[in-house]
């Protein structure tokens, strides 16, 4: 299932910072039928899916679509049996989408003269010229860096420009973009240092990470004008300090004064306080006061900043082998990234959840807990050859329709290959029908359009067929016959149904054979007068329905003759 779910990752090139979840619709088979139906399987999904920290996680469960095949779901409940429990993926949140923040401080161009390498650096976006004439060469000046390749009628003239940095293959060219990228993901890299999900992404940061100093390096520290013109001042006073604890003699000055000649005493003494200022000599005039060529200076300036340019491409060039891995590094990264929140959210999923449902002929449910609550009591229920069909009856809020999704939810985490909370055993179903509760008012068009949705049901033994109150459509004593008739209908075609209804009074004496009416038993009235419920379902009882327990507390709360005799007349 792994190669299936990194399939998907490759070829929808998915990565973990997609703003927004693909569509999760990814069966080609209609096991469930109708939209109600398909409404929780989704429901499922999402509930499982809010373990996922990155929306696009979701995505994977196109690796796993419904399925009529045995082997299939045991193949998939082996995978996740491999699942490491109590994995967190809470680091994840931690995480940035990437925005690359580095660009090379300095102008790049490479220049060809060849006209297919020309061509390949374009389509690379690389910042390319095309050398064919002198005037070309000239435009190279503006730039801080010049990469050369594949230059012979030049090489001369390009080799006395600072600037330039021949490289043995077009390969090496610009690969300032992979920095850039890289730039971006420095920040995870940081987080992801501290949290290795496995061997693999343990090498791939730990590849990634002996690239960073190159974006973070700190800045060479340069000569400016302004620190010239202090250390100056500070030489010429130096200068003039030792001057006045010096005796010179009469030739000496006499040929300073005549021929413009420093003395040696003199001209070591300056030549040791220009030594003291870490200035370069070469950009000063020697001479009393020392003073700046600016000339010079500006020479120095340029060649300053081009051996700074330089010695960073060089640097960069170095590591050019492993530069050229890192989109590919960094889409194994995200893959890893995903596959690990799928499988740290599935295992929290599965905390305390560790019994697989059994394929079998008949649906059982032991002390099976709801995923949908948040404080489930524990169901138990069957339906067997013996009994295909279950009349669900039981008060309102009694948990008729959460017991019909509560079922959904089973055949959901079966097809995943996902284990439950208690013991299962459910049919490997074909096609699943579940028609909700009609919130709408009687109708004839409501009515057809019922009857027309069941007509179309392809019965057999692997169909079930969950109908929450489909009386609302008609009138209570047609609806209770229409129930007996479908419930024996599709008993005679080897389905499984279970019918929650109000009507258990009107349709207890049709009910066909292999048909059975339960009961999710209102218990009575607590002290405050508040409806306890038992939503485990009492097989073959019919249960109290609710207008019988509101007559019983109105009668305790009030002392009126009249609701103490409906009560009495209700219980017989």
């Amino acid at each position: 299932m792994q190669e299936e779910m990194i399939g998907i990752i490759k070829s929808g090139s998915l990565n973990p910072f997609e703003a927004i979840s693909i569509s999760m619709k990814s069966n080609d088979r209609n096991l469930f039928v109708t939209k109600d139906a398909k409404l929780v399987h989704q429901r499922v999904l999402r509930m499982i899916s809010s373990n996922f920290v990155f929306p696009i996680t979701e995505t994977l469960w196109r690796a796993i679509p419904l399925t009529d095949s045995v082997g299939e779901i045991r193949r998939r409940q082996e995978f996740f049996k491999t699942i490491k429990p109590n994995q967190s993926n809470a680091f994840l949140k931690n995480l940035k989408k990437p925005k690359p923040w580095w660009k090379p401080k300095y102008g790049i161009v490479v220049a060809t003269e060849d006209e297919k390498t020309y061509m390949s650096l374009n389509k690379a976006q690389c910042p390319a010229v095309l050398l064919l004439t002198e005037n070309d060469l000239m435009s190279l000046e503006g730039y801080d860096l010049v990469q050369v390749v594949d230059c012979d009628n030049f090489e001369g003239v390009l080799e006395r420009l600072p600037q330039t940095v021949f490289l043995n293959s077009a390969d090496d060219a610009y690969l300032e973009r992979y920095l850039e990228i890289l730039s971006g993901w420095s920040q995870n890299i940081e987080i992801l240092r501290n949290f290795p999900i496995n061997e693999r992404t343990k090498s791939i940061i730990s590849h990634l990470d002996s690239l960073i100093p190159l974006v973070r390096e700190d800045s060479v520290k340069k000569i400016t004008s302004d620190e010239v013109e202090r250390k100056l001042e500070e030489i010429n006073d130096g200068i003039s300090s030792s001057l006045e604890s010096m005796n010179l003699s009469g030739s000496s000055v006499f040929s300073m004064l005549s021929h413009g000649k420093i003395p040696r005493e003199v001209q070591d003494i300056i030549e040791k306080e220009i030594s003291k200022s870490g200035i370069p000599q070469h950009i000063l005039r020697m001479g009393i006061p020392v003073r700046m060529e600016d000339a010079e200076f500006e020479r120095f300036i340029k060649n300053q900043d081009a051996e700074e340019f330089t010695s960073s491409a060089e640097k960069i060039k170095k590591h050019s082998d492993l530069l050229r891995q890192v989109p590919q590094l960094l889409n194994e990264l995200s893959k890893e990234l995903i596959l690990f929140d799928f499988k740290a959210g599935i295992s929290q999923f599965m905390s305390e959840r560790d019994s697989h449902p059994i394929l079998s002929e008949r649906i059982r449910m032991e002390d099976v807990e709801n995923a949908f609550l948040e404080k489930p009591q524990p169901i138990s229920f069957i339906l067997d050859n013996q009994s295909r069909c279950s009349i669900l009856t039981g008060a309102n809020s009694g948990g008729k329709t959460t017991l019909i999704e509560h079922l959904l939810q089973l055949i959901t985490l079966t097809q995943l290959g996902l284990p439950v909370r208690g013991k299962l055993e459910v049919p490997l179903f074909t096609e699943v029908y579940y028609f909700a509760k009609n919130k709408g008012s009687i109708s004839k068009g409501a009515f057809e359009t019922l009857l027309n949705q069941m007509s179309e049901i392809e019965p057999g033994n692997k169909t079930l067929i969950l109908a929450d109150e489909i009386e609302a459509v008609t009138e209570p004593g047609v609806a209770g016959k229409l129930i007996c008739a479908t419930a024996e209908y599709f008993i005679n075609k080897g389905c499984f149904l279970i019918i929650a209804t109000h009507l258990g009074q009107e349709i207890k004496d049709g009910i066909p054979p292999r048909a059975r009416i339960d009961g999710i038993e209102a218990k009575g009235l607590s002290a405050d007068n508040e409806l306890i419920v038992d939503h485990n379902p009492v097989l073959g009882r019919l249960a109290r329905s609710t207008p019988e327990l509101i007559v019983e507390k109105m009668s305790r709360t009030n002392n009126h003759d009249y609701f103490k005799f409906l009560h009495e007349k209700m219980k017989k």
